[in-house]
Protein backbone atom coordinates (compact mmCIF):
# COMPACT_ATOMS: atom_id res chain seq x y z
CA UNK A 1 0.00 0.00 0.00
CA UNK A 2 0.92 3.34 -0.51
CA UNK A 3 2.56 5.50 2.46
CA UNK A 4 0.73 8.83 3.68
CA UNK A 5 2.60 11.83 5.42
CA UNK A 6 0.17 12.85 7.83
CA UNK A 7 0.98 17.25 7.95
CA UNK A 8 -0.13 19.18 10.94
CA UNK A 9 -1.11 23.00 9.69
CA UNK A 10 1.42 25.59 11.01
CA UNK A 11 1.43 27.92 14.03
CA UNK A 12 -1.84 30.69 13.60
CA UNK A 13 -2.30 33.37 16.56
CA UNK A 14 -4.80 31.45 18.33
CA UNK A 15 -2.57 28.12 18.33
CA UNK A 16 -2.29 28.13 22.19
CA UNK A 17 -3.82 30.13 23.75
CA UNK A 18 -7.50 29.84 22.53
CA UNK A 19 -9.23 26.37 20.77
CA UNK A 20 -9.69 28.13 17.32
CA UNK A 21 -11.48 24.99 16.18
CA UNK A 22 -13.38 25.63 13.18
CA UNK A 23 -13.42 29.67 13.42
CA UNK A 24 -13.22 30.50 9.87
CA UNK A 25 -10.35 33.11 8.69
CA UNK A 26 -7.86 32.04 11.45
CA UNK A 27 -5.08 32.09 9.17
CA UNK A 28 -1.39 30.86 9.36
CA UNK A 29 0.91 33.70 11.36
CA UNK A 30 4.36 34.78 10.68
CA UNK A 31 5.49 31.25 12.34
CA UNK A 32 3.06 29.10 10.82
CA UNK A 33 4.27 30.40 7.74
CA UNK A 34 8.11 29.86 8.55
CA UNK A 35 7.19 26.70 9.55
CA UNK A 36 5.29 25.81 6.86
CA UNK A 37 7.59 26.60 3.99
CA UNK A 38 10.19 24.64 6.12
CA UNK A 39 8.29 22.04 5.97
CA UNK A 40 7.23 22.02 2.35
CA UNK A 41 11.47 22.05 1.93
CA UNK A 42 11.56 18.82 3.79
CA UNK A 43 8.90 17.04 1.51
CA UNK A 44 10.06 18.59 -1.82
CA UNK A 45 12.56 15.69 -1.95
CA UNK A 46 9.69 13.21 -2.07
CA UNK A 47 7.35 12.77 -5.35
CA UNK A 48 4.02 13.20 -4.26
CA UNK A 49 0.81 11.47 -5.80
CA UNK A 50 -1.35 13.53 -4.14
CA UNK A 51 -1.51 16.66 -1.03
CA UNK A 52 -5.18 16.26 0.33
CA UNK A 53 -5.96 18.98 3.22
CA UNK A 54 -8.85 19.85 5.52
CA UNK A 55 -10.47 22.92 4.13
CA UNK A 56 -9.70 25.07 6.43
CA UNK A 57 -7.91 27.95 5.65
CA UNK A 58 -4.90 27.32 8.13
CA UNK A 59 -4.52 23.85 6.75
CA UNK A 60 -5.32 24.97 2.95
CA UNK A 61 -2.41 27.98 3.52
CA UNK A 62 0.12 24.45 4.70
CA UNK A 63 -0.93 22.57 1.95
CA UNK A 64 -0.22 24.94 -1.01
CA UNK A 65 3.22 25.90 0.41
CA UNK A 66 4.01 22.34 -0.43
CA UNK A 67 2.50 21.83 -3.44
CA UNK A 68 4.38 24.90 -4.77
CA UNK A 69 7.75 23.17 -3.38
CA UNK A 70 6.39 20.76 -5.45
CA UNK A 71 5.77 22.44 -8.58
CA UNK A 72 9.28 23.49 -7.91
CA UNK A 73 10.72 20.52 -8.53
CA UNK A 74 9.13 19.89 -11.29
CA UNK A 75 6.24 17.72 -10.45
CA UNK A 76 2.09 18.25 -10.24
CA UNK A 77 0.71 16.18 -7.47
CA UNK A 78 -3.32 16.22 -7.47
CA UNK A 79 -4.32 18.68 -4.69
CA UNK A 80 -7.61 17.23 -2.93
CA UNK A 81 -9.78 19.11 -0.23
CA UNK A 82 -11.46 16.27 2.36
CA UNK A 83 -14.26 17.57 4.74
CA UNK A 84 -13.10 14.13 6.65
CA UNK A 85 -9.58 15.92 7.74
CA UNK A 86 -11.33 18.64 9.04
CA UNK A 87 -10.55 20.09 12.42
CA UNK A 88 -13.16 18.44 15.22
CA UNK A 89 -16.26 20.53 15.93
CA UNK A 90 -16.36 21.79 19.13
CA UNK A 91 -19.32 23.36 19.72
CA UNK A 92 -19.70 25.71 22.22
CA UNK A 93 -15.90 24.86 22.74
CA UNK A 94 -14.98 26.82 20.22
CA UNK A 95 -13.10 30.10 20.34
CA UNK A 96 -12.67 29.98 24.18
CA UNK A 97 -9.69 30.52 26.01
CA UNK A 98 -7.90 27.33 27.09
CA UNK A 99 -7.26 28.53 30.29
CA UNK A 100 -11.06 28.69 30.75
CA UNK A 101 -11.80 25.44 29.43
CA UNK A 102 -9.24 23.57 31.79
CA UNK A 103 -12.11 24.82 34.50
CA UNK A 104 -14.80 22.91 33.00
CA UNK A 105 -15.46 19.38 34.05
CA UNK A 106 -15.68 18.09 30.64
CA UNK A 107 -11.70 18.79 30.38
CA UNK A 108 -11.06 16.08 32.54
CA UNK A 109 -13.07 13.22 30.90
CA UNK A 110 -11.10 14.26 27.41
CA UNK A 111 -7.94 13.89 28.92
CA UNK A 112 -9.19 10.66 30.86
CA UNK A 113 -12.02 9.25 28.11
CA UNK A 114 -12.19 11.14 24.86
CA UNK A 115 -13.92 8.40 23.39
CA UNK A 116 -17.12 9.54 25.61
CA UNK A 117 -16.87 12.88 25.25
CA UNK A 118 -19.89 14.85 23.03
CA UNK A 119 -18.55 18.67 22.78
CA UNK A 120 -21.53 20.56 23.61
CA UNK A 121 -23.79 21.41 20.69
CA UNK A 122 -20.42 19.90 18.68
CA UNK A 123 -19.08 16.05 17.65
CA UNK A 124 -18.14 13.24 19.81
CA UNK A 125 -14.07 12.32 19.57
CA UNK A 126 -15.25 9.08 18.85
CA UNK A 127 -16.95 10.22 15.64
CA UNK A 128 -13.89 12.79 14.55
CA UNK A 129 -11.97 9.84 14.94
CA UNK A 130 -13.76 7.21 12.81
CA UNK A 131 -14.47 9.81 9.69
CA UNK A 132 -10.40 11.00 9.82
CA UNK A 133 -9.70 6.91 9.85
CA UNK A 134 -12.19 5.84 7.02
CA UNK A 135 -10.89 9.25 4.80
CA UNK A 136 -6.89 8.00 5.65
CA UNK A 137 -7.73 4.45 4.64
CA UNK A 138 -9.87 4.74 1.99
CA UNK A 139 -7.96 7.68 -0.02
CA UNK A 140 -4.76 5.38 0.48
CA UNK A 141 -6.35 2.58 -0.95
CA UNK A 142 -7.32 4.63 -4.11
CA UNK A 143 -4.02 6.46 -4.46
CA UNK A 144 -2.44 2.61 -4.29
CA UNK A 145 -4.43 1.58 -6.83
CA UNK A 146 -4.09 4.36 -9.11
CA UNK A 147 -0.02 5.22 -8.75
CA UNK A 148 1.33 1.60 -6.86
CA UNK A 149 2.29 0.12 -3.36
CA UNK A 150 5.31 2.87 -4.09
CA UNK A 151 3.18 5.92 -3.87
CA UNK A 152 3.30 8.52 -1.24
CA UNK A 153 1.17 11.44 -0.26
CA UNK A 154 -0.22 14.21 2.26
CA UNK A 155 -3.25 14.51 4.01
CA UNK A 156 -2.91 18.18 5.86
CA UNK A 157 -4.73 18.15 8.94
CA UNK A 158 -5.50 19.09 12.81
CA UNK A 159 -3.67 18.21 16.01
CA UNK A 160 -6.42 15.71 17.26
CA UNK A 161 -7.07 14.09 14.36
CA UNK A 162 -4.16 13.12 13.71
CA UNK A 163 -3.46 11.86 17.01
CA UNK A 164 -6.33 9.83 16.35
CA UNK A 165 -5.38 8.53 12.72
CA UNK A 166 -2.10 7.33 14.96
CA UNK A 167 -4.04 6.04 17.84
CA UNK A 168 -5.69 3.54 15.31
CA UNK A 169 -2.42 2.56 13.15
CA UNK A 170 -0.82 1.56 16.48
CA UNK A 171 -3.93 -0.49 18.25
CA UNK A 172 -4.94 1.98 20.74
CA UNK A 173 -8.04 2.68 22.20
CA UNK A 174 -8.76 6.24 21.68
CA UNK A 175 -8.73 6.90 25.35
CA UNK A 176 -5.24 6.33 24.99
CA UNK A 177 -4.52 9.09 21.78
CA UNK A 178 -3.83 12.05 24.53
CA UNK A 179 -0.36 9.99 25.03
CA UNK A 180 0.21 11.05 21.11
CA UNK A 181 2.46 14.20 20.58
CA UNK A 182 1.35 15.75 17.02
CA UNK A 183 3.33 19.32 16.66
CA UNK A 184 2.75 22.35 14.20
CA UNK A 185 3.67 21.40 11.42
CA UNK A 186 5.29 18.04 12.25
CA UNK A 187 5.26 15.04 10.08
CA UNK A 188 4.06 11.49 10.62
CA UNK A 189 3.79 8.34 8.55
CA UNK A 190 2.08 5.18 8.11
CA UNK A 191 2.38 2.70 5.73
CA UNK A 192 -0.76 0.68 5.42
CA UNK A 193 -0.82 -3.32 4.30
CA UNK A 194 -3.29 -6.11 4.21
CA UNK A 195 -2.18 -7.19 7.66
CA UNK A 196 -2.06 -4.10 9.49
CA UNK A 197 -0.42 -0.64 9.72
CA UNK A 198 2.98 0.56 10.41
CA UNK A 199 4.19 3.94 11.83
CA UNK A 200 7.31 4.44 10.05
CA UNK A 201 7.63 7.63 12.41
CA UNK A 202 5.81 10.15 14.02
CA UNK A 203 5.87 14.12 15.22
CA UNK A 204 8.81 14.52 12.98
CA UNK A 205 9.62 18.45 12.48
CA UNK A 206 13.41 18.56 11.02
CA UNK A 207 16.02 16.24 9.25
CA UNK A 208 16.22 14.77 5.63
CA UNK A 209 13.07 12.53 4.32
CA UNK A 210 15.18 11.45 1.82
CA UNK A 211 15.51 7.91 3.03
CA UNK A 212 11.53 7.66 2.18
CA UNK A 213 12.02 7.90 -1.54
CA UNK A 214 9.83 5.38 -3.45
CA UNK A 215 12.33 3.22 -5.51
CA UNK A 216 11.87 2.80 -9.63
CA UNK A 217 8.74 1.95 -10.77
CA UNK A 218 5.55 1.67 -9.55
CA UNK A 219 6.44 -1.34 -6.95
CA UNK A 220 8.09 -2.12 -4.08
CA UNK A 221 11.09 -4.65 -3.98
CA UNK A 222 8.80 -6.80 -1.50
CA UNK A 223 5.02 -6.09 -0.05
CA UNK A 224 5.83 -4.95 3.41
CA UNK A 225 3.05 -7.07 5.42
CA UNK A 226 4.77 -8.50 8.43
CA UNK A 227 6.99 -7.02 11.12
CA UNK A 228 10.96 -8.41 10.83
CA UNK A 229 11.69 -9.44 13.70
CA UNK A 230 14.99 -8.00 15.18
CA UNK A 231 14.16 -4.51 13.93
CA UNK A 232 14.85 -4.69 9.93
CA UNK A 233 17.55 -3.31 8.30
CA UNK A 234 15.66 0.90 7.84
CA UNK A 235 13.52 2.83 5.63
CA UNK A 236 15.84 2.42 2.75
CA UNK A 237 15.25 -1.32 2.57
CA UNK A 238 11.93 -1.61 1.54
Amino acid sequence: MATVLLLRHGLTELTGPVLAGRTPGVKLDERGRRQSQAAAERLAVLPLAMVATSPIERCAQTAKFVLDAQRAAGRTPARRVERRLAECDYGDWTGQQIKTLTKDPLWKVVQANPSAVTFPNGEAMAAMAERGIRGIRELDAAITAEHGDAAIWVACSHGDLIKAILADALGMHLDLFQRIVVDPCSVSAIRYSAGRPFVLFSNSTSGDLSAYQPPAGKRRRRAVAQATVGGGSGAGSV
